[in-house]
């Protein structure tokens, strides 16, 4: 009598994996960079410039997705942090991650978050990408606005008119340059097995 040896199922019995392969590490750290190049040229218009920094996440995201993404921006904000100049006009430092503007920055966390999980399920239904960055930048600009308004002493509305309502149209330009190009790099990350 002969007896069948049992099949594995290809993909079903692999053990999850922990941790980051080293291409996503790789990966993560090259989004850092390309973070820490573009966020540090910006326009002072006031208490709050005009920066390339939601433009580089928006992108992180697409390339690496919400959790690395979201990573290679904490990256870079601990590179600011320590004090490498990073942040928007070469600056960096507790006292400008923690100033007034510091609260634009730390909503990026949240943003990328929303936007990202977002992204992740529906990278081809573009009007659903753009539904997911305009509501984490919505909740970036809450938490920015709120700590902006409590360190430099303003109303809602003068913290409104100084940290967001000049920065829509250039947010929206931004988020609508994300969505006609990011899914194009990230198919071609995908037909190279990069992704």
């Amino acid at each position: 009598m002969i007896m069948n040896e049992p099949t594995m199922q290809p993909n079903k019995t692999v053990s999850p994996r922990h941790g980051f392969s080293v291409h996503q590490i790789a990966a993560i750290g090259i989004m850092s960079a390309v973070t820490c190049i573009l966020a540090p040229f910006s326009i002072p218009i006031g208490p709050v410039p005009i920066s390339l920094t939601n433009l580089a996440i928006y992108f992180a995201l697409y390339i690496l997705g919400m959790k690395e993404g979201t990573i290679s921006y904490l990256i870079y904000l601990l590179i600011g942090l320590i004090g490498i100049p990073v942040f928007s006009g070469f600056t960096s430092g507790p006292e400008k991650l923690f100033g007034p503007t510091g609260g634009y920055l730390i909503g990026f966390i949240p943003m990328a978050v929303i936007a990202g999980i977002i992204i992740d399920r529906f990278t081809s239904k573009r009007f659903l990408c753009l539904a997911g960055m305009v509501a984490g930048t919505i909740f970036c600009y809450a938490m920015g606005t709120a700590w902006l308004a409590y360190q430099a002493g303003m109303d809602w509305k003068a913290a409104l008119w100084a940290g967001v309502i000049p920065f829509i149209p250039g947010d929206l330009i931004k988020m609508l340059l994300a969505i006609m190009i990011g899914p194009k790099i990230q198919a071609q990350l995908i037909r190279a097995n990069l992704r």
